[in-house]
């Protein structure tokens, strides 16, 4: 079927369009490379939502940014996504105190609501573990936490309940442009065909904008490297805590995530453009992540070992240092979104669908629905909620996560909505999250995955393609699966 648009990229941008798009009566499809919703840059930083003090005034992520944080509440409240208004604060110390002027003064520029300098003594008020040498700091009210791919997700499934088709798994391996449209050629052989393409890629927007013939910028990866720590111990801090940037970006911090978990990182290394996929964390990079963060909080030199998880992540850096948000014909592009991208999504979109309507006859739906519930979990639910849910579906008594408190239910849930892969499960219900990272509860989700798919245990994926998780069946670790098929 033809389209209107096509959104190339499901990371949070390209499913912010997504969802933008589904409000108006047009027929438009979200393509993805990955088998998921968020598996790029979305998955894997720090899951700020920007107060927009960092960015140069007059530029577009400047501008995007603080509208893009203005809309941010409202968002959440309708797809029941993740979201604090924590605030941030940019701490000065040995003498910084001049760049949190300079810092303050942009923030005007930028228009960004509520900011002001605290002198030492209302800092560690508000922030008593805070190294104790701090001088003064930015505050911005505005600034907030979410959690990235849970909003991705929410994203992508309310822009299909208004009628966007989603192709997941689908690599865009041509462009047959005509006049009037546009042939999307696919690695399988398919074609999608469509009036606009917009290119949401992330890491691979420059490859997607060559594929129309266009070379005029280039995307490279700066991984950026984190440390989770286990929920037992308790975030040391209550905003969110980032020392002065530099030219590499807005530093080291530490905050706690949604889930009231700590969180550090990330440090900044730039990568070649081959280096897309490179996320390995290395002893280096994780030293670095750990002075950076104990010199803003010194306490955090005890709680080492209350790590349970590194990762990296790669940032799609753009050699203008700006977002790139452009038409070119029949091609869009969105890209360099590295920070503050996440922020600036759901402006990104309203952005782009006002260029569409210079191409596209766009009239508002009146049947939108923006509201979409995220799976219920059983950890959340009160004693009395508790016991109805386990008389109304028994699944919801047999715990498959003991750290996160995941029932059966839960994961079946995950999978009726689209869940393929272990960490499509996870994203959307925690599963593997907690202290054990999947040791104990890897061989009842791959079970429970095998039975409610049909698929077999040893072509169930961790994440991509060659990410399979067994290699020789196992009666022992498996249960019933292998009888099941």
């Amino acid at each position: 079927m033809p389209y209107d648009v096509v959104v190339v990229g499901a990371g949070i941008v390209g499913t912010a369009i997504a969802r933008e798009l589904s409000k108006y009566t047009i027929k438009a499809a979200l393509v993805d490379r990955e088998p998921d919703f968020g598996w790029g840059a979305t998955k894997a930083n720090s899951a700020i939502v920007h107060a927009g003090y960092d960015d140069e005034p007059q530029t577009l992520k400047s501008h995007l940014c603080v509208r893009g944080n203005a809309l941010f509440e409202e968002l959440c409240i309708e797809l029941d996504a993740p979201f604090e208004r924590n605030g941030s604060l940019v701490a000065a110390l040995d003498g910084e105190d001049k760049r949190i002027e300079e810092l303050y003064e942009r923030g005007l520029k930028n228009c960004v609501p509520g900011i002001r300098i605290l002198e030492k003594k209302e800092v560690l008020q508000r922030e008593p573990n805070l190294n104790r040498e701090v001088g003064c700091a930015l505050f911005a009210p505005s600034a907030g936490i979410t959690i990235p791919y849970e909003l991705a997700i929410g994203l992508a499934e309310n822009a299909a309940m208004n009628g966007v088709d989603v192709f997941l798994d689908t690599k865009i391996a041509g462009v047959e442009e005509k006049e009037e449209k546009v042939s999307l050629i696919t690695e399988n052989g398919k074609r999608l065909e469509s009036r606009y393409v917009v290119n949401a890629a992330g890491l691979y927007a420059d490859e997607i904008s060559r594929l129309f013939g266009h070379d005029d910028f280039s995307i490279n990866p700066r991984r950026g490297e984190y440390f989770l720590f286990d929920r037992k111990l308790t975030p040391l801090v209550n905003s969110t805590v980032f020392p002065t940037p530099t030219e590499k970006g807005k530093g080291i911090l530490v905050t706690k995530t949604c889930e009231n978990i700590m969180l550090i990182g990330p440090n900044s290394k730039d990568l070649s453009a081959g280096e897309k996929e490179n996320t390995e964390t290395t002893e280096e990079g994780l030293r670095e992540v750990f002075e950076g963060a104990q010199r803003l909080v010194p306490g955090i030199a005890k709680a080492r070992r209350y790590t349970i998880k590194n990762f990296a992540g790669n940032r799609p850096q753009s050699s203008t240092k700006d977002f790139i948000v452009e038409q070119r014909s029949r091609l869009i592009n969105a890209a360099g979104m590295q920070s503050p991208g996440l922020t600036a999504a759901p402006a990104v979109a309203e952005h782009v669908a006002e260029m569409l309507k210079y191409g596209i006859e766009m009239k508002r739906k009146e049947s939108f629905n923006p509201v979409r519930k995220r799976i219920r979990r059983f950890e959340e639910m009160n004693y009395e909620e508790k016991k109805k849910a386990m008389q109304e579906n028994s699944l919801y008594g047999h715990m498959v996560c003991r750290c996160e408190h995941v029932s059966e239910a839960e994961v079946v849930e995950a999978i009726k909505r689209g869940a393929r892969t272990l960490d499509g499960i996870k994203f959307r219900t925690r599963c593997s999250m907690g202290r054990c990272q999947g040791g104990f509860d890897l061989p009842f989700v791959i079970e429970i995955l095998a039975r409610e798919t049909g698929m077999g245990v040893k072509e169930i994926l961790k994440n991509s393609k060659g990410s399979e998780v067994i290699k020789a069946h196992s009666k022992e670790l498996l249960g019933r699966a292998e009888d099941e098929h």
